[in-house]
């Protein structure tokens, strides 16, 4: 009964001090994500926009900028793999016509060792951005006209959130 009596006392003590939280402003980071404590929504503290650079035309480039955003009060990193920031390693963004046939990637898929070692991050000061701009045919075949969705796909590798898609209209 004695033992049992200690276990309990000790499982108390760990629990409580797991629980216990420093709460100095009224919100609560995590690696990837602030929350505003009065209102209790996370705030994404790295996202990203993609932004149609021109009018896309079957047979020419179609540019998109690759915009990331630090929305919180303290330096963020993020890590470049995945994205744009690096030469064409991997299927970051999906892209669809719109009957749901995917566009085939032709681009390199890289295999990695994990972690991402320390010179893959780029940091942004608080309330800081950085973009990059890219062609979308590098790494699709995209040899039909018609209205494409572009969305990024790569968040958990590169700790992005891009929330909304890009809509293509790729004319003759």
């Amino acid at each position: 009964m004695r033992k049992l009596s200690t276990i309990l006392c000790v499982s108390t003590i760990i629990l409580a001090a797991c629980s216990s939280s420093n709460q100095q402003s009224g919100e609560k980071k995590t690696d990837s994500m602030t929350v505003n404590e009065t209102s209790n929504k996370p705030v994404d503290a790295i996202t990203g926009k993609l932004t149609l650079l021109s009018t896309p035309k079957i047979g020419e480039p179609i540019n998109i900028k690759f915009t990331v955003y630090n929305n919180a009060d303290t330096a963020a990193k993020f890590c470049k793999w995945h994205t744009p920031f690096e030469n064409l390693m991997s299927k970051y963004v999906d892209v669809t016509m719109e009957d749901g046939t995917e566009a085939a990637y032709k681009g390199a898929m890289a295999k990695r060792v994990m972690p991402p070692p320390a010179d893959s991050y780029i940091t942004l000061k608080p309330g800081d951005s950085t973009s990059v701009d890219f062609d979308l045919n590098n790494a699709f075949t995209i040899d039909k006209s018609g209205k494409y969705t572009v969305k990024y796909n790569s968040a958990g590798i590169s700790g992005i959130v891009i929330k909304d898609s890009l809509q293509l209209n790729i004319v003759k």
